[in-house]
């Protein structure tokens, strides 16, 4: 047996890609949204989260930190120290900024808009 948890956060940010050929190079935002997710082969057995893969409110908090001090209403280039902040790079960098906080994270989904979307699994 196999658990898979989400925990969905959203944010509001912009960006801009110096290498970009397009539009994307200019001064632009989003309304982001992401997804963690964990996988666990048990449940924990005993305590407050019996029954439980992992709580939600443990995602919640591992994420909100970079929430509030790098991602929403931040201008990505600047919060990320990132050159080029492309969907991609984001997920890897929420990736591993996370991972130390929850352990069976397992990916990071990233919407930059409601089209298009990226999932990052090292």
């Amino acid at each position: 047996m196999s658990w898979k948890l989400e925990k969905e956060f959203r944010f509001e940010a912009s960006h801009q890609l110096p290498h970009h050929q397009g539009n994307c190079k200019r001064l632009h935002g989003h309304s982001w949204s992401g997804r963690l997710i964990c996988e666990a082969v048990g449940l924990q057995e005993s305590g407050s989260s019996k029954g439980m893969a992992i709580d939600f409110s443990d995602m919640k908090k591992a994420i909100q930190p970079l929430l509030e001090n790098h991602l929403d209403h931040w201008h990505l280039n600047e919060s990320l120290g990132l050159e080029n902040p492309t969907a991609e790079i984001i997920a890897q960098w929420i990736f591993n900024k996370v991972k130390p906080q929850l352990p069976m994270l397992t990916a990071v989904i990233i919407d930059e808009t409601c089209t298009s979307r990226v999932e990052y699994r090292p």
